[in-house]
């Protein structure tokens, strides 16, 4: 049984943090920038709620984080009231969110320098992964320090895995943003095609998700684009702003991106028409 804090208690953070209790039978306390988030959390689940990072972070072994972007975590890690004032020399933080390479960077070296490890460790498999306890994990930092924070991930990872140094996890992350967009895209595409070829969708799925044009975006989205819902899933907003990290990053790095930075046009599309919350898969949405 470790010490944990657990800062976010969002679609995915909440069912980690649940993970960590039920799974990893840890001693686990919250902070939720919404406070009441956190208190029918810690009620809920025996857990402890706290009103700031900090005093979340106070005392902890390792403090756990999934926040919405950049500035998110900068907010509940710096500062007086963030989480590195009250996480003592030789604990660890291990940050779930989705965010860029360089605040990762920062952050690892701003930690180092009050002797607190620090691990970025974006994940996948979207909300329903979550719940499950079965994500998939990329992570960035140190050897040593990956092999404390392991163990505390696997109440809800089904792989888990050290990419590099302080950045690699994210800059991994980012690889899956890009390889998604094009796997949506095409699967939009093929269902739409075959619905205007007069050909029964379902079957084909059938057909071919047998073969080479496999994924689980067909497996997991095809009969929801056919039936036209979209009211669950990654939503079309927190996919821009993470397709816009990969772009940033492109244009840093030299990469090209033309498929990704098409794919971002056509959700900036569906944003336009009040699509934000809609799952990723309603890209069919402009070819039907």
């Amino acid at each position: 049984m470790a010490k944990l804090a657990y800062l976010g208690l969002g679609v995915m953070g909440a069912p980690m943090a649940r993970h960590l209790i039920e799974r990893g039978q840890h001693q686990v306390t919250v902070y939720n920038r919404t406070s009441a988030k956190s208190a029918a959390f810690a009620a809920s689940h025996g857990a402890t709620a706290a009103p700031t990072p900090r005093q979340a972070a106070a005392g902890a072994d390792m403090v756990l984080a999934c926040v919405g972007n950049d500035d998110d975590l900068r907010a509940v890690t710096l500062g007086a009231d963030g989480a590195f004032a009250g996480m003592a020399a030789g604990a660890l933080f291990i940050d779930h969110t989705t965010a860029s390479a360089e605040v990762a960077r920062e952050l690892a070296g701003l930690g180092a320098a009050k002797g607190i490890g620090f691990i970025d460790a974006p994940v996948s498999g979207g909300q329903a992964g979550a719940e499950a306890g079965a994500l998939t994990i990329m992570c960035g930092g140190s050897p040593a320090d990956y092999a404390r924070a392991e163990p505390i991930m696997a109440a809800y990872a089904k792989a888990c895995r050290l990419m590099g140094a302080s950045g690699a996890g994210q800059l991994t992350k980012m690889v899956n943003q890009i390889c998604i967009a094009g796997l949506v895209q095409g699967l939009a595409e093929g269902i739409a095609f075959a619905q205007k070829a007069g050909l029964d969708p379902i079957d084909v799925v059938a057909a071919i998700s047998k073969g080479a044009a496999q994924s689980w975006q067909m497996d997991n989205r095809h009969k929801t684009m056919i039936e036209g819902k979209f009211d669950f899933g990654f939503a079309v907003e927190w996919m821009r702003k993470d397709l816009g990290i990969c772009l940033d990053t492109a244009r840093q790095t030299g990469a090209q991106l033309p498929v990704t930075a098409l794919v971002d046009q056509f959700y900036a599309r569906i944003e336009q028409a009040g699509g934000h919350r809609l799952d990723t898969s309603s890209l069919i949405t402009l070819l039907t």
